[in-house]
């Protein structure tokens, strides 16, 4: 038996003004053949949760890919050619199964629906190719990831500390149907709603009954999976928006229907609580100026990397200057130039820079406005650190050249490349340690909880500026189908009209 696992994952913010080439790939992890086995087994990852089904098996592995980059803008059309050239090389070579890691909000050059023209692509080479498919919670679903592939999953926790989980449960389906063991079926639907990442945490509602809701499904005969999908509202294609999929075997469709139709029912009907509240930054800052204890994580939200943003934008830092918050460390600002300056300066050294933004953001209308500050070269690094927390554990960061500097009580991690602040090793590289600082001002949504969630004694959303913003109203959507929530308050759901459908 011969298994090919890959990996092909990128989160598209269409809003977002940074290309997604192949060196941006290069940048976050890009291996090819066993240079992948090498770096993903023994993570937490879904290839290590495919690599051991594949060992149970006794099947020989292949592994022509394993590629990510940090969420930004478009994929250029010669890196999503490439990298999906060699998965369709690794498939004409021959194999019994493909067991998939993808995201589900990949957008091209040269397709809006990165993923279900990949798996369209498969399907042409192999009709009859069982195909598992491990999906982000931000997937946006589309007919055509579902119609060709034999059992599609999505992860159940954000921050994502179930991947390997997940990945273990869809593969083990695929490979129970090589056994003769299953005959999967998929029944899945979308709803018009385009709701925000930032109320998108399983650890709260709506999403945290939603998922349970999932697991219950689960643990019924004849289901082997079920998901409810947040979707990713920043990337502007026509299927955007939430949605859900069963997995079933082939004598349990009707359940599969009913599971699927639970799910979507109970989504739309938590609708308004999927839309986030927004507060004053000045007010916000100054509620935190007036916390007596800490840890207090203050999130720059709007400026995520991890959700396409360019990490450059000074805002948030600039008011809590202004308001003299002390004892504060920021994580992490992009700006390769400003690095440089601090590197040539050496450590100690005192400087005064144009800090951060860099970066136009033409479609939020804004231009880049750096924040001259002057303070002191406290630590500069190369940026590498082995992930320990439990979202990508084991996967080693590169985080590039990076440097921080110290303006009067505020220490500011700068890095060479993008980074979304989810793991306590940004900061203790640079020998910051977060359970001993007032105030941890990270540029991140969610998945700060992963490593930093344990920490906080108060946590305050701070709605400054970029890309990633939680106010749909403010861009300008062109693809999205209409009417849909929170775009048109008076959206309603009409199953006829919406994505639906089985396999």
């Amino acid at each position: 038996m011969r298994i090919l696992c890959a990996m092909f994952k990128h989160e598209t913010n269409t809003f977002s003004p940074i290309v997604t080439d192949l060196a941006r790939f290069e940048e976050w992890g890009l291996h090819y053949g066993e240079a992948a086995e090498t770096a993903y087994r023994g993570t937490r990852m879904p290839l290590a949760a495919y690599y051991k089904l594949a060992d149970e098996a006794g099947a020989e592995i292949v592994t022509p890919v394993a590629a990510e980059a940090m969420p930004a803008g478009l994929v250029t059309a010669d890196a999503y050619e490439k990298l999906s050239q060699a998965i369709l090389d690794g498939v004409s070579a021959g194999c019994d199964a493909a067991l998939l890691d993808l995201h589900g909000a990949m957008v091209s050059e040269a397709t809006d629906d990165g993923e279900g023209t990949l798996l369209a692509r498969i399907r042409e080479i192999a009709p009859d190719l069982p195909i598992a498919v491990t999906c982000d919670l931000h997937t946006n679903l589309t007919a055509a990831m579902i119609e060709n592939s034999t059992a599609l999953i999505g992860y159940k926790t954000y921050p994502h500390v179930d991947m390997y989980e997940v990945a273990e449960r869809v593969g083990g389906i695929v490979m129970a149907m090589l056994r003769g063991e299953a005959d999967p079926v998929m029944v899945w639907g979308n709803v018009p709603l385009l709701s925000q990442t930032l109320r998108q945490g399983t650890d709260d509602e709506p999403m945290a009954g939603l998922i349970a809701r999932c697991r219950e499904w689960e643990a019924r005969d004849g289901i082997g999976a079920a998901t409810c999908f947040g979707g990713f509202a920043l990337a502007d294609i026509h299927d955007a928006g939430n949605s859900a999929v069963v997995v079933a075997d082939k004598g349990d469709l009707s359940l599969a229907r009913e599971a699927c139709d639970d799910l979507l029912d109970r989504t739309w009907a938590a609708r308004a609580d999927f839309v986030y509240d927004h507060r004053p930054l000045e007010a916000a800052v100054a509620t935190a100026r007036g916390y007596n204890d800490g840890p207090v994580v203050l999130l720059d939200h709007a400026d995520n990397c991890g959700s396409g943003a360019t990490q450059d934008d000074m805002t948030v830092i600039a008011e809590v200057l202004r308001q003299d918050l002390q004892d504060v460390a920021v994580a992490t600002v992009w700006d390769p130039q400003s690095v440089a300056a601090m590197q040539a300066a050496g450590e100690g050294a005192e400087v005064t820079l144009d800090l951060g933004g860099k970066t136009d953001m033409p479609s939020i209308g804004r231009t880049g406005r750096p924040l001259t500050v002057t303070g002191i070269v406290e630590k500069l690094s190369d940026g590498d650190f082995i992930v320990e927390g439990p979202m990508y554990t084991g996967v080693t960061v590169h985080c590039g050249p990076t440097a921080m500097l110290r303006v009067a009580g505020v220490r500011i991690v700068v890095t060479s490349r993008h980074h979304e602040p989810w793991d306590i090793g940004v900061l203790t590289m640079m020998g910051i340690d977060p359970a001993r600082t007032r105030y941890l001002l990270l540029k991140s949504r969610i998945h700060y909880r992963a490593g930093f969630g344990a920490l906080p004694k108060h946590t305050l959303t701070l709605d400054g500026d970029g890309v990633t913003i939680s106010d749909n109203t403010r861009l300008n959507y062109k693809k999205v189908r209409r009417p849909i929530y929170p775009l048109e308050l008076d959206a309603d759901w009409d199953r006829s009209a919406v994505g639906e459908g089985e396999t």
